[in-house]
């Protein structure tokens, strides 16, 4: 904890208990008024809360907090561009540089380009994770799906071709050559630098996080929405679009994903055999009601209250 210019600021412990905030938090703002949190991802546990407080997080997450004016107006400018084209489908596709070079997953790169991913990742102090075997982060579902695997497993889910894919995402890494597949098989990709005009885009597009909110409201408005990682964003939309009516949320398990793709890249199965599987694997994980994995002691491998926020849904979703 420190004071800057008379203002406290403190990064609260992850996925603390209420005790936590009673005991530490709450005579520091007795004490200062404010308290500024420098970090605000996972500071409240998942679960063990009682049910009032669970749905005040909803209350605040989806009804109280808002984008400013400027961000809300660009976004739903988006969605009614991409509506007067019918339904349309959000891709979270991460696979920007430092996405790359922060997993060490290198598949589909050339040594080169492993060089360089690698010497960003031990060049970023922030980066705790240095050395990484790719193939096993790979293996165990640990990776983001890359371009061309994710054109496998959408044709293998049947997203017709002549869909509407919004990429809400930074810029692809090696972009020209990587997205070449996913291109060929889905022409109607966009991002929100094709659909608004240049001067529309202006005031956001040096501010990462204004463009990230942009997609997230592009991608809560989604008649489907695919993330290829697990991230925070990804998982605040899938929470999100549970709240909005379960809306459809296609959650890729990756393991199993990977598996199937090697196999069928070694032409292990036929392509009716590895679309079959691919959909008997997401039949369920199409964010639906379902309860949320409880991990004791190991908050961090449980499924996060954002992504599921079960006491706020309608009783059924229990």
């Amino acid at each position: 904890m420190k004071q800057e210019e008379s203002l406290y600021s403190m990064v609260p412990t992850s996925f603390a208990s209420l005790t936590y905030y009673y005991d530490r938090v709450l005579p520091r703002i007795q004490q200062c008024g404010v308290v500024r949190f420098t970090l605000t991802d996972a500071r409240l546990a998942n679960n063990g809360l009682p049910d009032e407080v669970q749905k005040l997080r909803c209350r605040v997450n989806y009804e109280a907090l808002r984008f400013s004016e400027a961000i809300q107006q660009t976004g739903r400018r988006i969605v009614s561009l991409l509506r007067q084209k019918g339904p349309f489908l959000v891709l979270h596709l991460r696979y920007e540089k430092d996405m790359v070079a922060f997993t060490g997953c290198v598949e589909g790169l050339t040594k080169q380009e492993i060089i360089e991913v690698t010497e960003m990742r031990y060049s970023h102090e922030g980066w705790k994770h240095k050395s990484i075997n790719s193939k096993s982060r790979r293996e165990h579902g640990s990776c983001p799906l890359t371009p061309e695997e994710t054109a496998l497993t959408l044709q293998a889910l049947d997203i017709h071709t002549n869909t509407t894919i919004y990429i809400a995402a930074g810029k692809i890494y090696k972009e020209e050559k990587r997205m070449e597949k996913l291109t060929m098989a889905y022409p109607n990709l966009v991002r929100k630098e094709v659909v608004l005009e240049p001067w529309e885009l202006r005031p956001f597009i040096n501010h990462a996080d204004q463009m990230a909110a942009l997609d997230y409201i592009v991608a809560i408005e989604s008649d489907i929405f695919i993330p290829t990682f697990g991230g925070n964003m990804a998982k605040a939309v899938e929470g999100h679009r549970r709240y909005m009516g379960f809306k459809t949320t296609i959650l890729l398990d990756r393991e199993i994903l990977v598996k199937l793709i090697d196999d069928y890249n070694k032409g292990t199965l036929s392509w009716d055999e590895f679309a079959l599987m691919v959909k008997k694997t997401h039949q369920n994980l199409v964010g639906k009601p379902q309860r949320r994995k409880e991990i004791p002691d190991h908050p961090r491998y449980e499924d996060f209250f954002h992504s599921n926020p079960q006491e706020c849904l309608p009783p059924l979703a229990c």
